[in-house]
């Protein structure tokens, strides 16, 4: 049964989950293929979306592998390599298609997150770019990303 913390996770993740979709639903054109990033190599709005993606998806399978009492991310993790990939598998995915994914996947992540108890928040494990931490703070992270790199995509508004 969810507690405070997990309820707080929860709105935290679905008011992300608005802002993200509100700034990219905006977008039109070829606000689409401009530069958010230069290195190491251009990412354009499209690819960012596409990165949120992925990146909801894996990092959603991490924490639901550190929630059965798994590791999480190994050590040896590459993620710069696994962005390239997704990438490249995502290339021929249109905004429009991103988006509406990039909000199921989001409703998968909400959803589960909803079904923990606030004691399974205290789990350890490993996050690809933040080492070992708790499944709170994994889960947060989510949140956190994306915020992150919408503050870098609305610079350039």
């Amino acid at each position: 049964m969810a507690g405070q913390r997990v309820d707080a996770l929860v709105g935290r993740l679905e008011k992300g989950i608005r802002k993200t979709l509100g700034v990219l639903g905006s977008l039109g054109g070829d606000q689409w293929q401009a530069a958010v990033y230069e290195e190491p190599y251009p990412w354009t709005a499209r690819d960012l979306l596409a990165h949120f993606l992925s990146s909801e998806a894996a990092l959603l399978e991490l924490a639901q592998n550190v929630a059965a009492g798994g590791p999480g991310v190994p050590e040896d993790y590459d993620y710069d390599g696994f962005n390239a990939q997704e990438q490249k598998r995502l290339a021929g995915h249109s905004p429009q298609a991103l988006l509406a994914e990039l909000a199921a996947a989001r409703k998968s992540t909400v959803e589960w997150v909803g079904t923990l108890a606030d004691a399974d928040l205290d789990r350890m494990g490993g996050h690809p770019a933040l080492g070992q931490v708790s499944l709170e703070t994994m889960l947060t992270a989510i949140y956190g990303h994306q915020l992150l790199h919408m503050r870098d995509l609305m610079r350039l508004a």
